[in-house]
């Protein structure tokens, strides 16, 4: 039975000139210190709160109450550092347009790590914590188009008095600033950030779907994965507490910041691509050398190292990693 790397290593490989879209959920940033949402470790956050905390109709009510819960949550977010699993999406980003194949990460998350990790090809589907914007729909500041940097606004005098006369106010209108963030009474094409259009064009079109660290339990994932289903794509999910997995889709339990390869800059997922395909050969690569031993290579000996003289056809091993 191959491993969960293998397995993953296997899918990237072909997925060579394919649309690859790698959606990520709440658990990719729990190795930074972020509690997840839904998912089953303790600080789960939907584990304590109810989720009528996280709509407009809550902030219309008590706006003061929304912001005190958003600003308790959203400073554990603003001191976390993207892990390894944000780095390598990166880098996999980096090497699967190589191989001329589009890429799109989708996002469930608001916080800013894999921007932090280098992000580029990538939607936030749910907003981002480092903005606010106006509830004033048609404001400059609000939807559909506007926003306003976080770091804009000055929270000091809330923060010393939590109440609603202290919130930030928006400077074109005067209205009390929210989170701009989707909430659950509102919907996906809310906002032009959301950029909602192209996450249908990845459900259409995509060909290798890689979920994430995703419980699988909001629309823009049962959107993603029905149509991949439908239309008989590769379908991988990354996480140690997933749900149980219908049966085309393929459940890797390894925790994402252990199996997505790139933990290191100089250990690429080309790297990773190379040894595993090289083990299954029978080959070893040379760091140093950049150069393999192959054993059907026809050579009389291994050409990497004086200190393996074996003839090539007869090993498999030409050093050790």
């Amino acid at each position: 039975m191959l491993s969960d790397l293998e397995v993953l290593v296997e899918a990237m490989q072909g997925a060579e000139g394919k649309f690859l879209v790698v959606v990520t959920g709440a658990g990719i940033s729990l190795a930074s210190g972020i509690p997840t949402f839904r998912g089953q470790d303790k600080d789960a956050v939907w584990g304590r709160d109810v989720t009528e905390l996280g709509t407009f109709r809550f902030f219309q009510e008590d706006p003061a109450g929304s912001w005190r819960w958003y600003i308790d949550r959203f400073d554990k977010v603003f001191q976390a550092r993207p892990n390894p699993a944000h780095c390598a999406l990166v880098e996999l980003d980096a090497w699967h347009t190589k191989r001329n194949g589009p890429f799109l990460l989708v996002t469930q998350n608001i916080d800013t790590l894999h921007e932090q990790a280098g992000a580029r090809n990538h939607v936030k589907v749910h907003g981002s914590a480092d903005r606010v914007r106006c509830p004033v729909e048609g404001c400059s500041n609000g939807a559909p188009l506007g926003s306003l940097r976080r770091v804009e606004s000055d929270l000091s005098a809330f923060r010393r008095d939590p109440t609603a006369s202290n919130l930030p106010r928006c400077p074109a209108c005067g209205a009390i600033l929210r989170q701009h963030v989707l909430w659950f009474d509102e919907t996906y094409d809310s906002h032009a950030d959301y950029q909602w259009d192209r996450v249908c064009e990845a459900a259409e079109q995509g060909d290798v779907f890689l979920f994430v660290g995703t419980s699988f339990s909001v629309g823009v994932t049962e959107l993603l994965v029905q149509s991949a289903l439908a239309r008989r794509r590769s379908v991988f999910s990354v996480d140690p507490h997933a749900p149980p997995m219908v049966r085309d889709i393929v459940a890797l339990r390894t925790p994402a910041e252990i199996l997505l390869p790139a933990r290191l800059p100089a250990r690429s997922l080309r790297g990773l691509q190379e040894s595993v395909t090289e083990r299954s050969l029978g080959t070893r690569y040379d760091r140093r050398t950049k150069e393999r031993c192959h054993p059907w290579s026809g050579r009389r000996s291994c050409r990497l190292s004086s200190r393996c003289n074996r003839p090539s056809g007869r090993h498999a091993y030409c050093r050790r990693w």
